[in-house]
């Protein structure tokens, strides 16, 4: 899982942005679509889904197709990160 830190937020808080396909989970990849649009939507609404439970949003950059951004000044949101995905 690769986190990539971007600018601040308008408070100064830390920010962080995760790429969705790596809150998938291989039952996440058998339960979705086979193939187009359908299946993007699909993977993207569980990745976020399973993001917001530890207060993950939607990245709305430009600069960074299907994200997730995180706000964190915290070492271990890796771990929280990875505790979803079990």
């Amino acid at each position: 899982m690769k986190l990539t830190r971007i600018n601040n937020d308008s408070n100064g808080n830390g920010r962080f942005v995760v790429n969705f396909l790596d809150l998938i989970t291989e039952q996440d990849q058998q339960a979705a679509p086979d193939f187009g649009p359908e299946r993007i939507e699909y993977l993207f609404s569980k990745a976020l889904e399973r993001a917001e439970k530890i207060g993950g949003k939607r990245y709305r950059g430009k600069d960074y197709g299907g994200g997730i951004v995180f706000q964190s000044y915290e070492s271990n949101l890796v771990e929280d990160i990875t505790a979803l995905l079990k």
